[in-house]
């Protein structure tokens, strides 16, 4: 037939135009070779209410209603067919969820596949933190850390009330959680190279005629540039902090310049330089807020003599959450400390939403 000749977009306009020639030839062709897989694995044809047809109509309709818009979203080098087997395993996984007697025959691999396919991405995330909670092991304490601040939205703060911790020991567990568990979890499982070969092994008596000069058939699937593409996008929907900039040049009217001065108030070079020059600070002030910059004295010994300074600096962010503190790297540049030395000393800054840090600190 000469619908076999049509390209994808020729395919889609098809569909949004109600061809029904081209909706049965593409679109429950293709549903139907997923399906055999799908039958193959999960015995889905023994199943009441989970035939091809019944799994298959569910699907139209859901693009239907939508007016094949979900078929449009996929990404320049990832073809029609790929795309829309992939929907159907969602349709099909999806399903199967609800079929609580089989629940367990789905394979965690094959649950998480179907992710890729569904239009909001929170939506995607939250059910893989789901996951992640119930399948990896895991403390209570570290599940519960996981729900609230990743899928419920508390602040560390909160968290830390009701858990009667420090914030600054939510924070670190924060960190090594998803440092150990939820990025490797997601990388594990989403940055690899899909090869459908099960496409290409199905009995012959499974394929349908129309599918047989498919690359479907023929070939595989390699959709690996897309889970990498995914897997990069659901990691920056994981809360992580705002870092300061190696370089500022200006600042918003809430923001102020942390930097590393002296207790002469002498701002002769690095960024008591810059902030004398750019950001307000006043020659001979060599402590806390002047203009739009904050001092924090570095030059008059060693680290613990910095301590007292910085703890004066935290509360005095933590009494103005109007403002907006963006610390350098005091200390680490004339001052000749390192930053393993200065870092430790922010550590109950790591809470407050209005201390922004240099990364890595």
């Amino acid at each position: 037939m000469y619908h076999r000749d049509l390209s994808d977009e020729e395919i889609l306009e098809g569909f949004r135009n109600g061809k029904a020639d081209i909706i049965r030839t593409y679109f429950y062709g293709y549903c139907q070779a997923g399906y055999s897989i799908f039958d193959q694995r999960y015995q889905l044809s023994r199943k009441d209410n989970l035939d091809f047809m019944s799994l298959a109509h569910q699907y139209a309709i859901y693009l239907m209603e939508h007016e094949w818009k979900p078929l449009e979203d996929r990404s320049p080098n990832v073809t029609l067919k790929t795309w829309l087997i992939n929907g159907f395993r969602y349709v099909v996984l999806d399903a199967l969820k609800w079929y609580r007697k089989e629940y367990g025959s789905i394979t965690y691999v094959d649950y998480l596949r179907s992710f890729e396919m569904t239009s909001n991405l929170r939506l995607q995330f939250n059910r893989m933190l789901e996951d992640v909670c119930d399948n990896l092991p895991m403390s209570r304490e570290d599940r519960q850390i996981i729900e609230m601040l990743l899928l419920k939205g508390f602040k560390g703060k909160e968290i830390a009330l009701q858990m009667g911790l420090t914030p600054s020991a939510i924070s670190q567990k924060v960190k090594r959680l998803k440092e150990s568990i939820i990025i490797p979890y997601f990388r594990e499982n989403f940055d690899m190279e899909l090869e459908m070969k099960e496409i290409i092994e199905i009995e012959p008596s499974y394929r349908d005629s129309t599918l047989r000069n498919s690359s479907i058939v023929e070939g595989t699937i390699k959709v690996d540039d897309e889970r990498r593409a995914l897997i990069n996008r659901i990691i920056e929907f994981m809360p992580k902090k705002r870092t300061t900039p190696e370089l500022i040049t200006k600042l918003q009217p809430d923001e102020i310049f942390v930097f590393g001065s002296n207790l002469k108030g002498i701002h002769g070079g690095g960024a008591a330089y810059a902030a004398y020059h750019n950001f307000g600070a006043i020659w001979g002030q060599g402590v806390g807020l002047q203009g739009q910059s904050y001092g924090i004295p570095t030059m008059q010994g060693g680290v613990e003599t910095i301590r007292p300074y910085v703890d004066d600096f935290i509360l005095f962010a933590w009494e103005h959450p109007d403002l907006t503190f963006l610390v350098t790297r005091i200390g680490c540049g004339i001052a000749g400390f390192t930053d393993d030395e200065i870092s430790p000393l922010f550590e109950k800054a790591q809470d407050i939403e209005n201390i922004v840090l240099p990364e890595g600190w």
